[in-house]
């Protein structure tokens, strides 16, 4: 019984740490104690463990607020209760330490000293230089919003330190997230920034950014890579980052080195996002018109969309077969069906794999061992994951054709 008593009593002492971490991107003074522009990490396991808990606390809270445009950094804890001797000598967790282990030096830890720094935020201005400008429709400010989309690489004065600021934010936000080598001169830097008015100066404030690592391809062309992707939460939702990856895209385009361009270890939102971008793009070729079309995928279409958009076979591939689906009567029962075999033939591509390996270990397999194998790839199955497949597909392309008739 009083072992159950001192659990109960460890356990009050447990804080979920996606809830304790409060983050804020502070424009004005009065946002400091504004609840509603406070949000809070998708992950903490990267620091606090798979359980993404705080041991040693009651009513923890992480406050970690940074001005909106340079992101200077106002650290707190607070807690209503800790942990004590009472307690059989159970340390409480070093969460200070933790974040300390991922936010650069030179934060604050005192709200006025934070305050008299957003005073200059007026001195701060985006880096690099300028590659796109567009607007958006903010029903909630009844009007339009200015956001900028600058290059820049890590010579920029001033962009090392607040790349190390703007970094932070990837351990709260993507799963596997780990800080880049910025010292490499091979990665570029794509910043977002909405432009805004405060006491009648102009302002920036960062909204989102975009790593790209350029790889060589023998024997004189570069191949960049899309390493990390975030639009910060409060700006999620409003199409940004379809504008900057279409701006990147557009960017390297105009390289005549460039060979393609892809993503490292894409995440499912990215595929969504990108196979907007890439169809929004690919309705401007030739090859992709609705003649075209209806012929089938073609080595035109994997020409064009490799000279003039940098973009790969497989990804044309994709591009063709969602722009397929938009120009077939899908409740043409004929046309229908021969939408549906074009794309399960490129589904079953793996299957057919498993296939010829089978084949070439039946040669040194004991019977009861190529029994197990050939149960492994039963037909029946086969056909069942391959429809399952084919259905999933067939989903994330309506999504994509439904973005595009509201775009």
């Amino acid at each position: 019984a009083a072992v159950n008593d001192m659990e109960k009593k460890l356990a009050e002492y447990k804080c979920d740490t996606n809830e304790a971490v409060c983050l804020k991107l502070v424009r004005f003074p009065e946002d400091i104690d504004d609840e509603s522009t406070t949000f809070h990490p998708e992950y903490s396991h990267q620091l606090f463990g798979d359980d993404e808990v705080a041991f040693g606390y009651k009513g923890l809270q992480i406050q970690l607020y940074c001005s909106a445009g340079n992101l200077s950094t106002l650290f707190k804890v607070k807690y209503t209760a800790r942990v004590t001797d009472k307690f059989d000598c159970v340390e409480p967790d070093d969460v200070e330490g933790k974040i300390r282990e991922i936010i650069p030096a030179g934060f604050y830890c005192n709200t006025d000293d934070f305050i008299s720094v957003l005073e200059k935020e007026a001195n701060f201005k985006p880096f690099g230089s300028l590659q796109h400008t567009y607007k958006v429709h903010n029903v909630e400010a009844g009007e339009d919003l200015t956001y900028q989309i600058h290059k820049v690489d890590i010579s920029c004065p001033g962009f090392r330190e607040y790349h190390e600021r703007l970094q932070t934010f990837l351990m709260w936000f993507i799963e596997t997230a780990s800080y880049i080598e910025v010292d490499d001169d091979r990665w570029d830097f794509f910043l977002l920034f909405e432009k805004y008015k405060k006491d009648g100066e102009t302002l920036y404030a960062t909204v989102g950014y975009m790593t790209v690592y350029n790889y060589y391809v023998y024997p004189d062309k570069t191949r960049p890579r899309v390493s990390q992707m975030l639009i910060l939460p409060p700006f999620q939702g409003e199409g940004h980052g379809a504008q900057l990856l279409e701006t990147v895209h557009k960017y390297y385009c105009s390289s005549p080195k460039v060979q393609d361009i892809t993503a490292e270890d894409p995440s499912e939102n990215y595929v969504k996002l990108r196979d907007f971008v890439l169809v929004k793009l690919c309705l401007s070729l030739q090859s992709f018109s609705s003649e075209k079309l209806s012929q089938g995928f073609s080595d035109e279409m994997v020409s064009e969309a490799r000279e003039k958009l940098k973009i790969n076979k497989k990804h044309a591939r994709r591009v063709y077969e969602i722009l397929r689906l938009r120009n077939t009567d899908m409740s043409d029962e004929e046309k229908a069906r021969e939408f549906r075999l074009e794309v399960k033939k490129r589904l079953y591509g793996p299957y057919r794999k498993n296939q010829r390996e089978l084949a070439k270990i039946q040669k040194c397999l004991r019977p009861e061992e190529l029994a197990s194998q050939v149960n492994q790839m039963d037909t029946r199955l086969q056909h069942e994951e391959l429809e399952k497949s084919y259905q999933d597909v067939l989903v994330d392309y309506r999504r994509v054709l439904e973005r595009l008739a509201q775009a």
